[in-house]
């Protein structure tokens, strides 16, 4: 028998990033090793995109047809698409760390051209995770006078919508997108 999930009420998914930004504060009272850190940040975020794509926009606007997924879902009176929703809660995290945590999803083929590597660390991790799949990156970089652990991980098609909508988009670079390949990564930094 299949398991049917139901929710009630609105969905605020840019919350989560409110909520990942007490973990690095908890980590360092514990003395957590920063990659640990990272990597269980990373588990969180994955999971709740993966569970939004799936759940939400997938079963909503592809099978059911309840309601459109938009890049301009605010005019369009939609659902935001997945990689949009994943940006408002980075931008909300960005804000209420003061810059102590951030996350983004990035692309070596981006849509939006604010989704494109500019550090080194970013261009060498979005390569790296790219040629060895399943695998993550690690470094450490200086920003702005700061100092960063950086984790890349690999963000990959996880349903028909993902690719569709990025074969099929007008400004998408690649157009050649299968489930399952890997479309990006997920950066994740955490200032020392």
């Amino acid at each position: 028998m299949k398991k049917q999930i139901k929710t009630k009420g609105k969905l605020i998914a840019p919350a989560v990033g409110i909520a990942l930004m007490a973990l690095p504060t908890a980590a360092y009272a514990f003395d957590v090793p920063v990659k640990s850190m990272a990597d269980a940040l990373y588990l969180v975020l994955k999971s709740d995109r993966t569970a939004y794509t799936k759940l939400v926009v997938n079963r909503l606007a592809n099978e059911e047809k309840v309601i459109d997924a938009s890049e301009q879902w605010e005019e369009d009176a939609a659902l935001p698409l997945p990689a949009q929703m994943f940006r408002a809660g980075a931008e909300m995290t960005l804000e209420e760390s003061d810059g102590k945590f951030s996350y983004s999803l990035l692309s070596l083929w981006p849509i939006n051209s604010q989704n494109a590597a500019r550090t080194k660390g970013e261009k060498d991790g979005l390569k790296f995770v790219f040629d060895n799949p399943g695998k993550n990156y690690y470094t450490t970089e200086t920003l702005g006078g700061k100092t960063y652990y950086t984790a890349v991980y690999p963000d990959n098609a996880v349903v028909d919508a993902c690719v569709s909508c990025h074969n099929g988009h007008d400004d998408s670079p690649k157009k050649d997108f299968k489930l399952g390949d890997n479309m990006g990564a997920v950066v994740i930094r955490i200032a020392k």
